[in-house]
């Protein structure tokens, strides 16, 4: 069900330092920008940077995680036949779009998620996060 890779999400510690190195060093392209992240892509690639949160940095647990694109249609046999298998999640969708975030049994942090990098720009037009600028 699964289809490819729809995005890497990295937690940072300093987004400027970030938005610097993988715009101008890496040379991918930023798309938008907001007090707490960015959106950029390289090709097909949508990376998006979260700036990490105290309380991740004292439990240990980061925001970065591995999303892989699933169609609508999809997303709720996957959904529940994830739940039947007893997969645990490691957070709640706050997200647009439907997503589920769920644990390998190593314990890396991966999503299944609908919609695609323009998606999300198109919502977060309509509903910007706090401190957004868009680039293109």
């Amino acid at each position: 069900m699964l289809t490819g890779l729809n995005h890497l999400t990295l937690s940072v510690r300093d987004l400027s330092r970030s938005v610097v190195f993988y715009r101008d060093t890496l040379g991918l392209r930023l798309h938008a920008r907001w007090d707490r992240g960015a959106y950029l892509s390289a090709g097909n690639l949508w990376l998006c940077l979260s700036l990490e949160t105290e309380a991740a940095s004292d439990t240990g647990r980061t925001y970065t995680h591995y999303a892989f694109s699933i169609h609508q249609e999809d997303f709720p046999s996957f959904a529940a036949s994830l739940g039947a298998a007893g997969v645990p999640e490691w957070q709640q969708n706050r997200s647009a779009g439907d997503s589920l975030y769920f644990l390998d049994p190593d314990g890396h942090q991966l999503e299944a998620h609908v919609g695609s990098l323009a998606q999300r720009l198109a919502a977060c037009r309509a509903a910007p996060y706090p401190g957004m600028a868009f680039e293109d």
